[in-house]
């Protein structure tokens, strides 16, 4: 610390002269003293500077997936959450704090066999995403063998934020959260999914829209469907019946769903989920979200297929559907994923186009992926003029 008090000093010398005792002496005296302490806290804080970049650097990761890791009892299904997660040694994409996403695999798979790296391949392709963004990537198995091929429990009619998968999943989320190590920016985490790991992952939105500031949902059916429903939209039940069920799961917490975001996709070759649970999912969210919207025109996907994304009424990019041509019931992780098991390497980068969805339309976090950032996707035409669209009542 400096010291002020030197500057407010009458040095010693020869007594003032008279004209220092003048009203016009006096001003500039004080004027005089208020440059030079001003010169001097200017400078202090100036070298400060570089101590102030170092603590803003998030700690470095190892930059590999972590050992298998043993975290919370599920008392409800048995056993214990296990699984992996990804500490990137990147610095963060925004406002200097990491964001965090939750990646849930879908029905047979495990985290190991089909999310995280292996020496064949890179699985659902979501480490070359936190290395670009800085961000951690959480990838857990299911406990048990719910619905008898080891699915997330999205179809329960019981979900609650302290028990059961939701339970120890926003568990997860909340270790990972309030450990200062990660430097997580509790406005950017996110869920994503496939299948049940995609009903979940809405389910999740859903319920705790106070802890996900987005969503990614992969062929996942919406709440209140059963395990029986996974391959037709049952009579009656529309998206207006899904954006009921979702502002039910989320109680008090509902106002959150004004800074929440949500990408919806699904191939046209899927016959294991019904293709129909793709825009019912997209259009429920934009009910919670609440106002009209405006559809965007039909962007072409890499690979074939299409996005089409939806502004509210403060031209804020809210939700994006995205059908992509010829693939299965598959997670589609791009060049170099994994290409079986329900994951497609032949399609498009689905990890790619949701970073950048997610952190190029931001709601909460500091900041925004500007066009010209080397983490934001090319930019597209302008599209035509969009149709207003009201949300499902």
């Amino acid at each position: 610390m400096f010291s002020i008090l030197p500057l407010m000093t009458r040095e010693a010398g020869p007594k003032p002269c008279a004209k220092a005792h003048s009203p016009e002496g006096r001003h500039a005296i004080m004027a005089s003293t208020f440059w030079k302490i001003t010169a001097q806290l200017l400078a202090a804080a100036l070298a400060m500077l570089p101590a102030l970049a170092v603590q803003a650097q998030a700690s470095a990761g190892p930059a590999r997936w972590s050992s298998n890791q043993t975290w919370a009892a599920d008392t409800v299904n048995g056993g214990n959450l296990t699984g992996y997660f990804y500490w990137p040694a990147a610095q963060p994409a925004l406002g200097g704090k990491r964001a965090l996403v939750l990646v849930l695999h879908g029905c047979t798979q495990t985290a190991a066999g089909d999310v995280i790296d292996k020496s064949a391949d890179k699985g659902f392709n979501w480490k070359a995403m936190g290395d670009r963004y800085g961000a951690i990537i959480l990838a857990p198995n299911a406990t048990r063998n719910v619905y008898g091929n080891h699915c997330w429990d999205y179809a329960s009619t019981r979900h609650n934020r302290t028990s059961g998968h939701d339970g120890i999943l926003i568990d997860l989320v909340k270790r990972f959260v309030r450990n200062p190590q990660y430097a997580i920016d509790p406005k950017q985490v996110y869920v994503t999914g496939l299948s049940s790991g995609g009903g979940e992952a809405m389910a999740l939105g859903c319920m705790a829209p106070d802890i996900f500031a987005g969503l990614g949902i992969n062929a996942g059916p919406p709440p209140g469907t059963t395990t029986l429903q996974i391959g037709f939209v049952p009579s009656g039940y529309t998206a207006a019946t899904a954006t009921t069920n979702c502002k039910a799961l989320a109680g008090s917490h509902a106002p959150a769903f004004a800074s929440q975001i949500a990408s919806v996709v699904w191939g046209t070759g899927d016959y294991t989920v019904a293709q129909a649970y793709g825009p019912i999912d997209a259009a429920a969210l934009r009910g919670v979200y609440g106002g009209a919207f405006s559809k965007g025109a039909a962007v072409t996907v890499p690979t074939g297929g299409s996005n089409i994304g939806y502004t509210d009424g403060n031209d804020k990019l809210r939700t994006a559907q995205m059908t992509v041509a010829g693939m299965s019931h598959a997670w589609p992780a791009g060049a170099g994923g994994q290409n079986g098991h329900y994951v497609d390497a032949t399609k498009v980068n689905y990890p790619a186009f949701l970073m950048n969805f997610w952190f190029s339309n931001t709601l909460r976090a500091s900041g925004r992926l500007h066009r010209n950032s080397p983490h934001a996707a090319p930019p597209q035409p302008a599209p035509p003029q969009p149709t207003r669209v009201p949300a499902p009542t």
